[in-house]
């Protein structure tokens, strides 16, 4: 991992995230703001940003790229768990843990930024709303992981995929990636197996379903929907556990 050297990277979907969840004040933007542009880093796709077992010293901050977090067995294989994505912080109170029990790792390059542990308590001990956002951030992603356990569990494998594609273009959505009926989408077909918990087979027939359907098109690492409303009602989607003002 090597310090960003180039200005102009973007930490607006950090504070477009926060903002979905819980408004902040313009002080606590500017402070937040003023943080992440201290210690940026960026990363090449491909690399571990951390890896499970590691002591967590740190709070890491997208500000662009995706990457995901996943566990492997013992044989090799891996799941998914979550997509990281711009804007998302990678566990808020992460450094009062003793280790991490899972790894992050880049799917695209990468720009993120670094906040040790006291400017982090002290930027949230001096602002209610800030505090009160990165609690909503931390509350909202354990209620993304409780619908992933129901999209495994009980989803069949069309509802399964419908979901992931409709969950994405809802977080990518406050950070204006998501045009209306396009958006990025650079997730190869083993990370949305491992993802939905399918065989790449089993995924490609279920993309190609959704694509004979008219629901989809995956070309260039974008994504389209031709009618989002069709698509969530495939997916049984409803996108409140997210927990974003509307």
């Amino acid at each position: 991992m090597s310090p960003a050297r180039f200005d102009g990277t973007p930490v607006q979907p950090v504070v477009r995230r926060l903002n979905a969840l819980r408004s902040l004040s313009a002080a606590a933007a500017e402070a937040l703001d003023r943080a992440l542009r201290e210690r940026m880093r960026c990363a090449d796709a491909g690399h571990d940003l951390v890896s499970e077992g590691d002591r967590p010293e740190r709070i890491r901050v997208v500000l662009s790229g995706w990457l995901c977090r996943y566990k492997t067995l013992e044989d090799g294989r891996r799941q998914i768990v979550n997509f990281v994505l711009p804007g998302d912080i990678c566990d808020s109170f992460v450094y009062l843990l003793p280790q991490l029990d899972h790894s992050i790792g880049t799917l695209t390059p990468v720009v993120y930024s670094e906040i040790d542990r006291t400017q982090f308590e002290g930027l949230v001990a001096t602002d209610r709303s800030l505090a009160e956002a990165l609690w909503c951030e931390t509350l909202s992603d354990i209620s993304i992981q409780r619908e992933w356990a129901v999209n495994i569990g009980r989803r069949i494998a069309l509802e399964r995929v419908a979901h992931l594609l409709c969950e994405i273009v809802e977080r990518l959505r406050p950070i204006g990636l998501w045009s209306g009926k396009s958006c990025p989408f650079p997730v190869t077909q083993m990370d949305m197996a491992d993802a939905t918990g399918l065989s790449v087979v089993h995924l490609n027939r279920t993309l190609q379903e959704l694509r004979a359907n008219g629901l989809i098109v995956l070309r260039d690492r974008m994504l389209t929907i031709n009618d989002l409303d069709a698509l969530q009602d495939t997916a049984l989607f409803n996108p409140s556990y997210l927990h974003y003002a509307r």
